[in-house]
């Protein structure tokens, strides 16, 4: 099942299309809050990191459309470097406080009071996504923020609250919400990234329960730890990796029809053939020879003649999946 809902516009208008921006871990984006407080990472950890096999999005063949939503509590849907904060969280306080303009703009997305800014953040949690998601992403502009939806590329820094929702982008300062789902052909705004895929994409739901510590990898180190809900690294402990489970995100919940970036019918595996037809087995008459011995003067039972060969199909090409006009 799939939501759709209405997309909303940089400009604050409401339309039954729009764009979806594609945003790279290092850009600010358009119309940012702040200067970028993200910690500066080598391109390693910036580029679409290899992800355990069980935070990776499973891509249903029928239903290569739909978003698909992960529990923000699931170890290794997020990284970072052990010791080390993602984004500077003071640095970050300081730039909104110091414009209450954007301090209150900051606040009204959020759902908190102005003053109450500089707590909130520091009951965040500093992070790297480590799958390309969707999120509902806040520019500034005129006094108030200008909503829009995009996909930050994996090793984006941002700041997760105690349900592993990210709620802050770094690089931009910019207040985050969840998405919401799209209607009709958006557009996409701005150059996917390499390794970008449309249907690798997805959301982070809220955890049932409050996160107590975010179990994360390291991918400079290769390297698991523990980080503490709304700990900066100082307290970062080793872990072992998590257990081999294979969980598949499930699709965010809808009730209507699945939003689109239009796309190429699937190549990614070969036309099937129709199954040989079922011979009936025939059982021995009773009384007759055995099948090794034929009896006197029967004609010997013909062979069967062989089958036709067949040459199998080569496997088709792994297409890029198509998502519509750019911008």
């Amino acid at each position: 099942m799939v939501v759709t809902v209405v997309l909303t516009r940089p400009d604050g208008g409401s339309v039954a299309g729009g764009e979806v921006f594609l945003e790279t871990a290092g850009s600010s984006g358009p119309d940012p809050y702040t200067e970028s407080t993200a910690r500066e990472t080598s391109p390693a950890a910036t580029a679409s990191p290899t992800t355990p096999q069980s935070v990776q999005p499973s891509v249903s063949p029928t239903r290569t459309n739909v978003t698909r939503a992960m529990d923000g509590a699931e170890p290794g849907l997020y990284g970072g470097t052990r010791k080390v904060a993602s984004c500077n969280v003071e640095k970050q306080i300081s730039a909104l406080t110091a414009q209450q303009d954007k301090n209150k703009a900051f606040a009204s997305v959020l759902d908190i009071a102005p003053t109450g800014v500089p707590a909130y953040l520091r009951s965040l949690t500093p992070v790297q996504l480590r799958l390309d998601t969707r999120v509902t992403n806040h520019g500034y502009r005129n006094g108030a923020a200008t909503p829009y939806q995009s996909v930050l590329q994996a090793g984006t820094a941002v700041l997760v609250d105690d349900r592993g929702v990210p709620r802050v982008r770094c690089a931009c300062g910019n207040p985050l919400r969840p998405p919401v789902a799209l209607r009709g052909t958006p557009k996409r705004k701005g150059s996917p990234w390499p390794g970008y895929r449309a249907a690798n994409v997805v959301t982070v739901a809220p955890a049932p329960e409050p996160v107590k510590e975010f179990v994360m990898y390291d991918p400079e180190s290769g390297e698991w730890f523990a980080r503490d809900t709304g700990d900066t690294g100082t307290d970062d402990e080793q872990t072992a990796p998590p257990a081999k489970e294979t969980k598949s995100p499930s699709p965010s919940p809808d009730n209507s029809s699945p939003a689109t970036f239009p796309e190429s019918p699937s190549t990614e595996s070969p036309a099937s053939e129709p199954p040989p037809a079922e011979q009936e087995p025939q059982s021995p008459a009773p009384d007759s020879p055995a099948p090794d011995s034929p009896a006197p003067d029967s004609p010997a039972p013909e062979p069967p003649a062989p089958a036709s060969p067949q040459t199998p199909l080569p496997p088709a090409p792994d297409t890029p999946v198509t998502e519509g006009p750019t911008g």
